[in-house]
């Protein structure tokens, strides 16, 4: 499916080469899309690292910002710190078949490598609610499907009305997936962070883009009924910055900006749930002579522009994934415009 041709630049920093969470070297992205009568959903899938994901267990924390969401595997990634398998997203019914599908992939990737098999396996899955443009209750993603988007992961990925993206409904428009990333300097390095989204939020007359109420004028073109905010996002967030799993979460919650500054305020039924991961740290690295892990860390102080970097590449994968997805019809005969329409 074709990326969207142009973006909407937000912040300050500089972004990096793609734009996108692949900046983070190592990082990859696949998609498996489910298109079939009443059927538009998907699964998309975010590699961390190369090899079995288990054995290098990134350092990693979640946070949720407003509860309304069925994810899975967060209760452990807060208690040890880190991931054991690719961060997957689908629509909120078939998280279960996509969990499956991960435990598969985690035994397969450790069978291929020569790995014992794990007896415990923690599959990390977010969601949100496609219903409006997809028979949610069809359950039509599976693990085929996981393990397809896992097998075309790559650095090059497309954005928009793709994979977890095929059915979701942003802001009263045509939602999806977005990415994008920032660059980082602190002292004497350059640090990449980048920002996937599910976009499944908002309602219309509140989108704000560069400060501007654009939602309200799209609102009155096209005579929009009042709605409430509801459908979810879920924020993926990579970087090779060297952060601790507490650190991490300092720097994910900064996510609540970007979200702010596209018009958001989480109302009741929006699922707000943010999972980030760095490169740079590992809990599955070899333990040294003195018994102990080598992790590395910033000193907080130095957290500022990492802060920022989340914020602004927040904002802009919304605004991406806005962009990105082509316009469709829901089941009841809604068409969801994209924003690039109206631009």
């Amino acid at each position: 499916m074709p990326e969207s041709s142009h973006r909407i630049r937000t912040g300050e920093l500089p972004h990096g080469r793609r734009n996108s969470i692949a900046d983070v070297s190592g990082v990859t992205v696949g998609h498996a899309t489910v298109d079939r009568g009443d059927v538009h959903t998907g699964v998309t899938v975010v590699v961390p690292c190369e090899g079995p994901v288990i054995a290098r267990r990134p350092v990693a924390a979640a946070h949720v910002l407003n509860g309304f969401g069925k994810t899975c595997g967060l209760v452990q990634v807060g208690e040890l710190g880190c991931i054991e398998t690719p961060i997957a997203l689908t629509n909120t019914l078939c998280v279960g078949r996509v969990a499956d599908g991960l435990v598969t992939n985690a035994l397969r990737e450790a069978r291929s490598a020569g790995l014992p098999l794990p007896s415990t396996i923690n599959p990390v899955v977010g969601e949100t609610n496609d219903g409006r443009v997809s028979d949610i209750r069809a359950r039509a993603v599976g693990e085929s499907d996981v393990l397809a988007a896992i097998d075309s992961a790559s650095a090059d990925f497309a954005r928009g009305s793709v994979g977890a993206g095929r059915g979701t409904v942003c802001f009263g428009l045509k939602g999806g997936i977005g990415s994008s990333s920032r660059l980082a300097s602190i002292g004497e390095k350059s640090y990449a962070l980048g920002v996937l989204v599910q976009s499944n939020f908002g309602r219309m007359p509140d989108l704000v883009l560069g400060g501007k109420p654009v939602g309200r004028r799209i609102a009155e073109e096209l005579a929009a009924p009042e709605a409430p905010e509801r459908g979810s996002i879920m924020v993926v967030v990579a970087t090779d910055a060297p952060l601790s799993s507490r650190q991490l979460g300092r720097v994910i919650r900064r996510a609540t900006v970007g979200l702010v500054r596209c018009g958001s305020y989480m109302g009741h039924g929006s699922g707000d749930v943010f999972i980030g991961f760095t490169t740079a740290n590992s809990m599955g690295s070899p333990v040294g002579p003195d018994g102990c892990l080598e992790l590395r860390c910033l000193p907080e102080d130095r957290l500022d522009p990492l802060f920022r970097a989340c914020a602004e590449a927040t904002e802009e994968a919304v605004l991406d994934s806005l962009l990105a997805a082509e316009p469709m019809r829901g089941l009841d005969g809604t068409l969801y415009h994209s924003l690039g329409e109206f631009l």
